[in-house]
């Protein structure tokens, strides 16, 4: 049996007790490490606190053991309880679809524990869940490469009045380009994101437009740590979330569209007074 467990978006403690119960009874334990990570993910004691709360050890997944050797992990699961902890919700990612696909054809019998993700924790900012339109990721631009493809969907969601949710970039263990060249693997240290770089490239992929789906004094919500003790939500224009500090990852941003006054008395409690 394969378990693929939803670990929520805080600590360790967001996990569900049929989540707990299905951990403890799995002979091993993987832990994806590349999607996203908990509150606690980058101290040193992060991943010791889950170990004593399950009485498991736990081995991480990087994207190199989830999609080259995942039929290692699916095999474990032919004969045995095995655990894939997921932060969030289990299909918040396009790479854990996959593994359940993978493990049905293979004839593993799957059982899925969901918990919170950020497509429904968003909604803590006030603006209403049914009124966002397509997700959107943003990636890291470089100096060779700087796709602007999810521009359309922001338009579209503009155009009909709804929300866009930005999911910014994280990059965790990704070979250098050198080191691709010379076929030995070194890793770049890991970068996740802020609200900041996110608009500061939104903006620059709307210089070069004739017609802006959004500007400098568009309206946003910036979010960061969403689920954590410490998590902190500022609304303002790009232009004063651009001057935020936002601290520690994760973030994410919102693009708003037409606001219902109910949304906007939900949104004036973060908003920035700068």
């Amino acid at each position: 049996m394969l378990y693929i467990i939803g670990l929520g978006l805080g600590d360790e403690q967001d996990i569900t007790l049929k989540g707990l119960e299905a951990v403890k009874k799995c002979n091993k334990v993987y832990m994806e490490a590349y999607t996203s990570l908990l509150s606690f993910g980058l101290s040193t004691d992060g991943l010791s606190n889950l170990e004593k709360l399950y009485g498991k050890p736990i081995i991480l997944a990087d994207r190199e053991m989830v999609e080259e050797k995942a039929h290692e992990i699916l095999s474990e699961a032919h004969d045995a309880h095995v655990a894939f902890l997921v932060v969030g919700d289990p299909f918040g990612a396009t790479t854990h679809t996959d593994l359940v696909v993978r493990a049905k054809k293979m004839a593993i019998d799957v059982k899925i524990v969901h918990n919170a993700s950020v497509m429904n924790a968003i909604g803590i900012c006030g603006l209403q869940l049914y009124r966002y339109g397509e997700t959107v990721s943003i990636p890291f631009f470089t100096e060779t490469w700087r796709p602007d493809s999810f521009y359309e969907k922001i338009q579209r969601n503009r155009m009909m009045g709804l929300h866009t949710l930005c999911l910014l970039d994280i990059r965790v263990k990704e070979p250098t380009l050198e080191s691709l060249c010379r076929g030995r693997k070194t890793y770049e240290p890991p970068r996740y994101m802020t609200i900041n770089t996110a608009i500061e490239q939104l903006l620059e992929i709307v210089e070069a437009r004739e017609e802006s789906a959004y500007n400098k004094d568009t309206e946003c919500v910036g979010l960061a740590r969403l689920g954590s003790e410490d998590q902190m939500i500022v609304a303002g224009t790009m232009k004063q979330l651009q001057l935020i500090d936002f601290g520690a990852p994760l973030h994410c941003l919102v693009i708003t569209g037409k606001t219902h006054p109910v949304e906007e008395e939900m949104l004036d409690f973060y908003r920035c007074r700068t």
